[in-house]
Formats: structure tokens, sequence, C-alpha cells
């Protein structure tokens, strides 16, 4: 048993055997514990408990905090099947255009984070350009082989002239992927594993339909973007894709390559 499942163990007040590991937790260890709650370990406690506050302030289905210590948030267990559907795409939908339409004054968010070993720069900027090129995709493609580095900053000129220069800053979900979103006979219940900060709202869509396909259900219930989408979503998968090769190796260099070069670097 991991020092992880003895403090879960220790903090619950039951044996270490009576846990047990649930699926997913690629980037930190999640248990169940008997009664319906669920234990997760990560980089920064209080900061993903104030993302999961965020979204529950703004409307969004996430788990209830049930308990907050340095090393453990304990959550209310969301019971789900995996199981999509057309009325659950529309759900998600509706419910990230209900997210996005909670606004901050600038772009990131009051603390840093962390995907795995990816760092999250996310020092407040009034420039969208410089924030997504500076803090999102040089940042990540800081430790990454020099062929990669000078690609991503021979990017960083273009953003000024392909993204909007002040987009509203929306609140975003920050991870968005199928992983991270739980439904249950055929509807939405809940987006877990927030990354959250305020940026453009095409960042959490980009991810989406970088890991999956959402139907037109959930086109219709989202509502229409601005013109320029198509090519702004290359720009905005290319994080997702550069954090998913630093955490996960060279499977993912053919996405970042083909990104990279759909735009030109």
């Amino acid at each position: 048993m991991s020092a992880f499942v003895a403090r879960v163990a220790a903090l619950a007040g039951v044996a270490e055997d009576r846990l047990q590991r649930l699926h997913g937790g690629d980037l930190s260890e999640v248990l169940m514990i008997p009664g319906g709650l669920v234990a997760k370990g990560g980089p920064a406690v209080p900061t993903e408990a104030a993302m999961l506050r965020a979204l529950h302030a703004a409307g969004a289905p996430a788990p209830g905090i049930e308990g907050e210590y340095q090393d453990v948030l304990l959550l209310q267990h969301i019971d789900n099947d995996g199981v999509m559907s057309p009325r659950a795409w529309g759900d998600i939908g509706r419910a990230l255009r209900d997210l996005h339409d909670h606004r901050g004054e600038t772009y990131g968010w009051p603390a840093n984070y962390r995907l795995g070993t990816v760092e999250l720069d996310n020092r407040e900027n009034g420039d969208w350009p410089a924030f997504w090129g500076e803090q999102r995709l040089a940042h990540t493609a800081a430790i990454l082989d020099r062929p990669w580095r000078e690609r991503v900053a021979a990017l960083l000129p273009r953003l000024v002239d392909l993204l909007p220069p002040s987009p509203l800053a929306a609140l975003l979900h920050g991870d968005l992927w199928g992983g991270n979103i739980l439904v249950k006979d055929g509807a939405l219940a809940a987006f877990i594993d927030p990354a959250c900060y305020y940026g453009h709202v095409e960042v959490d869509l980009a991810m989406l339909h970088l890991f999956d396909a959402p139907p037109e259900d959930f086109h219709e219930a989202y509502g229409p973007l601005e013109p320029g989408w198509e090519e702004r979503r290359l720009a905005y998968q290319l994080f997702p894709a550069l954090v998913h090769f630093r955490l996960f190796g060279a499977t993912y260099a053919p996405m970042v390559d083909r990104l990279l070069s759909a735009l030109g670097v």
C-alpha cells in the first residue's frame, strides 16, 4: 500500500483494505471510501478545491467538497456509467456555455497549478496572445528538445495576428476532455478534475475536440462561434498536445508535429 492509501485510511477511520482504487487517475491517486466519498491526492489541494468552488459558483455540475487537507481532497462520489448520448452531449454544451458566461477581469488564475509534472503558469495577464504564447505554449515546450522549442518559438510572433487581442475572459474548465466528464442515464452528471483559469472560450472547445468528437447536439446546445475558429483551434489544441507529449512521451510527437505543421512552422 502507498503512503497515500495509509493517509486516506487514517483520515477516514477505515482499514486500508476497504479503500478501492478508481479507474482513471493518470496524474494523481484516486480512492473510493466506503460511504460515498472519493479521496484524491494532487500537487495543490487548496487550489483544486478553489477551482471546484468556482465551478459550483458558476452553476456547473461538479463534485461537492467534503473535506480539504494539505495533501488529500475528499469529494462527493458522483455515480456515473460512462455512456454518452445525444442528450448528454446537449447537456454538456449548455453547461459549458453557462460556465463560459462567468467572466473575470483578466486572463489567468490567482495561483499556478500543475497537470502532473507540467506546471501551468497562471500569472494574470491582460494580453491574451502573450498569455497563450508565453505562459502556455513556450512555457510548456521549454524542456523539450531544441527542434520542438524552436518550432514553438517560431509560432509565437504569429499569434498576434491569429488570436484575438482581448477576448472576454471566460471561466474555463482548463482540462476538458471526455475522461473529465461524468454522465449517468444519458445525462451530464458532473465535470471533474478542473484546471481552471480565465481565458478565451475556444480553449475548452479546442481540447474537447482534440480527444473527443462532440456531435451536432453539442454544437447546437453550445451555440455559434466567432469566424476564424478553425485556424485558432489549431493553436489552442497545440497546448494540450504539448502537455501530453511532456507527460506521456513520444506517442504524442506525431500530434504535436501535425499541429505545428498545420500552423506553418
